[in-house]
């Protein structure tokens, strides 16, 4: 797990993912999402009838 070093030291932008690398710098990356908020979940408001039909 990793360590807290210093915090506010990074001015961070929404849709960028921050990291050290093995040389110890602090490296930016897009991120796939690019920051966007997700599409609201779509209702789906499947109407059943309330007595089965039989098959024949």
């Amino acid at each position: 797990m990793g360590k807290i070093i210093a915090k506010n030291v990074v001015q961070r932008r929404a849709g960028h993912l921050y990291y050290v690398d093995a040389k110890g710098n602090v490296c930016e990356a897009v991120m796939a999402r690019g920051g966007r908020r997700k599409k609201a979940a779509r209702r789906t408001t499947a109407r059943r009838s309330t007595t089965r039909r039989r098959r024949r």
